[in-house]
């Protein structure tokens, strides 16, 4: 019987940015944009709510996973500590909301450029961005890692300093709201007023 030894292609570091990048996809851009005009501000509410349970989700599964340190997916945990069929139901859910989120990320992309090429069919863009990343990871692991690692970094970094951004826009409204108050209060129509 021969062993057959599989070589590591892909070293630590692009493991970590994948997994920061990869739920920060395409379509978050567009989709919590929709979904702040729909509802307002009050949404974030429930990305914080959603977020904490999924940060308390995570920590069990970290701490299940340093109990049991087998190969296998969170599907293997489900199966075997609640019911086989939750450990099936579970990996066929992963599977499928792979296959919608990228199709959800083709749609977005074909609208992000309607923006540059209006007369562009939608469908030309995520044709080419299918057959992209699966010439780049049929032609090799390694290259396909580092590409999901750099792709992953630009989304961070952009997510970064959208946000330095919005701090800076809602400190600049402060100071101005801040300034405009103090030449109403300090100014010398109040002054005048309160003497004459």
């Amino acid at each position: 019987m021969t062993r057959v030894i599989c070589e590591e292609k892909i070293k630590y570091w692009p493991y970590a940015y994948d997994c920061a990048g990869r739920h920060d996809r395409v379509g978050l851009f567009m989709g919590s944009s929709s979904t702040i005009k729909w509802t307002g501000p009050s949404v974030l509410i429930a990305y914080i709510v959603s977020g904490a349970f999924l940060y308390l989700i995570m920590r069990a599964l970290g701490e299940m996973l340093y109990v049991d340190p087998n190969t296998g997916s969170f599907a293997k945990f489900a199966s075997e500590y609640i019911h086989p069929v939750f450990g099936y139901l579970t990996a066929w859910s992963n599977i499928f909301q792979f296959v919608v989120v990228g199709m959800s990320e083709m749609i977005a992309l074909g609208g992000y450029c309607r923006y540059w090429w209006p007369n562009l069919p939608d469908w030309i863009p995520g044709l080419i961005a299918i057959v992209f990343l699966c010439a780049a990871n049929l032609i090799s692991v390694k290259m396909f890692g580092t590409l999901e690692t750099w792709f992953s970094l630009i989304k961070v970094v952009t997510i970064i300093l959208m946000i330095i951004a919005g701090l800076g826009l809602i400190i600049l409204v402060l100071v101005t709201a801040v300034i405009q108050l103090e030449s109403v209060t300090c100014g010398p129509m109040v002054v005048s007023s309160l003497v004459g």
